[in-house]
């Protein structure tokens, strides 16, 4: 047979992880047909199938995890060896994949993202949100960013210096026909906006004050689990909302939103880029490692 590409091999392991060839075209950056000719063509080099296909989903055969068992650490290993080499450039070039959290990537773009851009004009950004936690060495990135709390133990962590704050907010229309609260505990006595987690779970509101923390199972007419819906909701009137401090200060500071329980929100620990403990790491890297660093230092003054 004619001798795999490493572009098949990406190929197979793409599609393995995604579970279907959709998703896999689009992280490869290829169609599905193309996708689905190149798994054609190495099946028929092969001569075993390494997926069963139907109209709705997509699974590997036996052959198939046997492949995928003995191609993705070989794979992995192709892929840090030309870490290697590329890092001996010393102008940063290559793409570094991100995966980060909504309201994370919001913070980071300006004055992480593009500025990184602007400095290294050959690096590219592949920048990817998701609300649930990834394994970002199992899904091909090569950073994640999420607040300090939730950086998996075994990769390295670099404190990106923002600290991040939770604000309970309502339109000034809703606190005049309901009133305010006052402390964490009147707020079962209001209209609450429910946040549901990606893991299907609903959100207890979380506050602390002079050491005492508090947890509330607030009810409401509605539940969401994006901020701008949230945001919506609330400007709306329908009741009060708890979400990050970043999503709504233009409301407060409008006068659209009025903030309460401000003394029982204090800042936690902000958010972390971090990274798989690798041996080598690419020119670019590097440099955004560095360029975070700098950043978090500036930010600490």
């Amino acid at each position: 047979m004619e001798q795999a590409g490493l572009r098949d091999l990406e190929s197979v392991i793409a599609i393995a992880r995604r579970g279907t060839f959709r998703a896999a075209a689009i992280d490869l950056g290829t169609s599905s047909t193309a996708l689905s000719h190149t798994i054609a063509k190495l099946e028929a080099g092969l001569g075993v199938r390494l997926f069963n296909r139907t109209t709705r989903s997509v699974s590997l055969t036996d052959a198939g995890k046997l492949f995928v068992e003995q191609v993705a650490p070989s794979l992995q290993n192709i892929y840090v060896a030309l870490e290697v080499v590329r890092a001996q450039r010393e102008t940063p070039s290559g793409t570094i994949r991100i995966n980060a959290a909504p309201f994370a990537a919001r913070a980071i773009i300006s004055a992480l993202v593009l500025e990184f851009l602007r400095r290294y004009p050959d690096m590219n950004i592949d920048l990817v949100t998701d609300g649930k936690m990834v394994d970002i060495v199992r899904d091909g990135f090569d950073l994640g960013i999420r607040v300090a709390g939730l950086v998996p133990s075994d990769m390295i962590a670099v404190s990106l210096g923002w600290p991040q704050r939770h604000a309970v907010v309502g339109s000034p229309e809703y606190f005049e026909q309901h009133g305010r609260p006052f402390v964490p505990l009147d707020l079962l006595n209001h209209r609450c906006i429910r946040v549901r987690l990606p893991d299907g779970s609903l959100y207890q509101w979380r506050f602390e004050k002079d050491g005492e923390p508090v947890q509330i199972d607030v009810r409401g007419p509605i539940t969401l689990d994006e901020a701008s819906l949230v945001r919506t909701a609330v400007l709306e009137g329908t009741g009060v909302g708890y979400t990050m401090e970043q999503e709504i200060l233009p409301d407060i500071e409008a006068g659209r939103l009025i903030r309460v329980l401000e003394d029982w929100t204090p800042p936690y620990p902000g958010l972390c880029l971090y990274y798989p403990g690798r041996r080598h790491l690419s020119a670019g890297m590097k440099a955004f490692l560095e360029m975070a660093r700098d950043i978090s230092k500036r930010r600490a003054v």
